[in-house]
């Protein structure tokens, strides 16, 4: 556990030296217990061993990775991977922690990998300054909003890993200061100093303001973020419950890309790459009906401005398949989706549910026609070891976005709670 960042100065360092309030905190915490009248510690912490293997049958004619030639995907892999929880607190301060460990095993048809990590994917000290104001400094997943497939609301996570349970978000680098006066509103203040373990500087010295508004029936969220060289990011999310069974929800968004493939309908025109991308809107509506019985179907419906017509598509994989270097190109600078329009369907079990969890989900693309089916499930075998799968099945061609990389993928394993 070499890589692992415990100690305050180290995390001082990873958020970024010139954020000196964060040192402030650090030794305002050793301090202010000398002050107070003895304080109350609380201190919880939990942790979850994963184990689990993998197996992708990939596409040996793939227009984008031929023959796995370019990305190196892995076919087989197992992994074994501890996620911890660590939290103190007292009535004015708070330390949480979550460290990962990951040691995997990769298999393909060029050989085979063992990568390991270990590293803090989130972390915070929080300073309540008062019942209204609050001050924090560490990695914090700033992900918001109610959608499923995808959340044009967050500059940060696009994705949000509710397609795949097993995922785990890292966290972004952030001081953060927070107001809220009552339980209905909250203003929210962050500066980035960087995209975390990634190690990635995407959102370095950026800065990020929400507002977020609720009372028992909706919310709504506004957000604004600025990065240098970048135009600015607008973007918000609202939810209404219309009674106890139907949920409403929408998601938009207007930005820009610090880089983006260009792919002109016409081909005898290449690929070119902008520095900065013209803006371009994404909206996301949905809704989620729960029956009697707990379960919960939702439907969504996403348009992503910063994807191909189906015509830019068709050309996109058609210039990937003249040449090695072009697939290459086109794989690496590729959009997060390729189409703009897509139909994603979730029907989940019962979430109060103790013994399990299982859910089904079908995302369409509406631009290429392309389909995939996927399922997550989880069954509890005793009081601390639970057995989990996760399948895709990409319905399509190699000319089609859920179907040019691979035919189909399932993951299977075990998760363990330690004491």
């Amino acid at each position: 556990m070499k890589n692992l960042e415990f100690l305050p100065s180290q995390l001082v360092q990873r958020v970024g030296k010139k954020h000196f309030l964060i040192e402030i905190l650090l030794a305002l915490s050793m301090t202010s217990n000398a002050q107070a009248d003895e304080p109350v510690w609380h201190t919880t912490s939990d942790s979850t061993l994963y184990g689990y293997a993998n197996n992708t049958e990939l596409r040996s004619d793939s227009l984008i990775n031929p023959c796995n030639r370019i990305a190196l995907l892995s076919q087989n892999s197992a992994t074994t991977e501890v996620r911890l929880n660590f939290k103190t607190e007292n009535e004015k301060w708070r330390l949480t922690l979550r460290p990962i460990v990951l040691v995997e095993n990769d298999r393909n048809a060029f050989g085979s990998r063992q990568p390991h990590q270990a590293y803090l994917s989130q972390w915070q000290l929080r300073l309540r300054a008062s019942e209204a104001w609050s001050l924090a400094a560490g990695r914090e997943v700033m992900n918001w909003g109610p959608a499923q497939f995808r959340s044009p609301s967050s500059p940060f996570y696009f994705n949000n890993g509710r397609t795949n349970p097993m995922q785990e978000l890292s966290g972004v680098d952030a001081l953060k200061l927070s107001w809220t006066p009552d339980m209905n509103n909250t203003l929210m203040v962050s500066h980035l100093s960087g995209s975390g373990h990634i190690a990635q500087n995407t959102w370095s010295n950026s800065w990020l303001f929400k507002a977020d508004r609720r009372n028992d029936s909706w919310v709504n969220g506004l957000v604004l973020e600025h990065t240098p060289q970048q135009g600015a990011f607008f973007g918000g999310h609202t939810q209404f419950s219309a009674n106890d069974a139907l949920l409403w929800y929408a998601e938009a968004s207007s930005s820009t890309l610090a880089k983006a493939l260009q792919s002109p309908s016409d081909l005898t025109v290449p690929f070119s790459v902008v520095s900065r991308s013209s803006r371009r809107t994404e909206v996301l509506t949905g809704a989620a009906y729960t029956f009697q019985n707990g379960q919960t179907l939702n439907t969504e419906i996403l348009y992503y401005g910063h994807g191909f017509s189906s015509q830019q598509e068709a050309a996109y994989f058609s210039r990937a398949a003249v040449a090695l270097s072009l697939a290459e190109q086109a794989l690496g600078k590729a959009p997060q989706l390729l189409g703009r329009e897509y139909l994603h369907l979730v029907w989940q079990s019962n979430l109060m549910e103790t013994r399990g969890y299982w859910r089904a989900m079908l995302t369409h693309n509406l631009t290429d026609n392309g389909n995939e089916l996927s399922a997550y499930s989880e069954m509890a075998l005793n009081n601390h070891v639970t057995a989990f799968a996760l399948g895709a099945l990409p319905i399509g061609n190699s000319r089609q976005e859920f179907s040019s990389l691979f035919r189909r993928s399932i993951t299977a394993g075990l998760k363990l709670a330690l004491p």
